[in-house]
């Protein structure tokens, strides 16, 4: 696995994998890798001839200096978990490689990036949009492949790459939990044992309201229910719970077609965010 620092050297390689005939695929991270990139990892490696990890914490989506002090940064793990999968390149620019001296442009993808995470953390969607429409453009891949975790940021990606034309294919790929079902996230390890234990009860919270909506519950009911309990969640502060089309994220006022139901909650100063399906009764 080749290690790149910068876009011209990855357009070259990705050139020579192109005259060989090659299809390509871009895994984009902001490493701290888990069990959950690792499938994305696999999942392009199954479906392109050549894969792209890519891993820049980007200081463009975060809306708190001290989180993005925070986030976890362990390139030479990382390395060591892609290698025996066969990736074949790990692009990790530096900060001054993405956005260069006189950086000025801002990506903004409207409609799809409203409410949500894109209500509670500003500039958020705009910083991964960005970010990530230059690594579509750089990688030059055919696919790209994104966890359905960040089930938010996979429409704003889509959505942008559809609207500025980029050539690629979006791929969503399953959410992996851990054994509890704690959807696994690079911020988990930032909980304390006792906040990790407490997070568990999130995607219990969540499948228990998508089985009474599938059943013909009432919305207004189960999520008023489904609210109470993440609230009473010990050491937990609630951020939203909504029902949304799977297919738009237009809000849902009757389960007629598949949604879902998205959730954010924060543990301590870790903030964490899940969704699950919701079939239509």
């Amino acid at each position: 696995m080749k290690i790149i620092r910068t876009v011209v050297e990855l357009r070259e390689e990705v050139r020579t994998w192109r005259r060989e005939g090659r299809t390509v695929g871009v895994v984009p991270t902001m490493g701290a890798l888990h069990e959950g990139h690792l499938s994305l990892v696999r999942r392009a490696l199954a479906e392109t001839d050549r894969v792209i990890v890519t891993l820049f914490v980007n200081p463009k989506q975060f809306n708190d200096a001290s989180d993005l002090a925070a986030y976890p940064r362990t390139e030479e793990r990382d390395a060591e978990k892609l290698k025996p999968l066969g990736a074949h390149v790990l692009y990790a620019p530096g900060a001054a490689e993405v956005y260069p001296s006189g950086f000025q442009t801002k990506v903004s993808v409207s409609g799809v990036s409203e409410g949500l995470c894109g209500a509670g953390r500003a500039g958020h969607l705009d910083g991964v949009a960005t970010v990530v429409s230059k690594l579509f453009l750089q990688a030059g891949a055919d696919k790209a492949f994104f966890g359905e975790k960040d089930f938010q940021q996979l429409h704003v990606v889509r959505r942008m790459a559809r609207d500025l034309d980029i050539p690629i294919e979006v791929i969503g790929c399953p959410t992996v939990r851990d054994a509890d079902g704690l959807a696994l996230s690079s911020r988990n390890q930032r909980l304390s044992p006792a906040a990790r234990a407490h997070a568990a009860a999130i995607p219990v919270v969540l499948h228990e309201a998508a089985r009474q909506l599938a059943a013909g519950a009432g919305i207004a009911e189960t999520l008023g229910a489904a609210t109470e309990r993440l609230k009473s969640i010990p050491e937990a502060r609630f951020e939203y719970l909504e029902l949304r089309h799977e297919d738009d994220l237009s809000p849902v006022s009757t389960v007629a077609r598949p949604a879902r139901l998205l959730a954010a909650v924060w543990l301590g100063d870790v903030r964490l965010i899940d969704n699950v399906p919701v079939a239509a009764p």
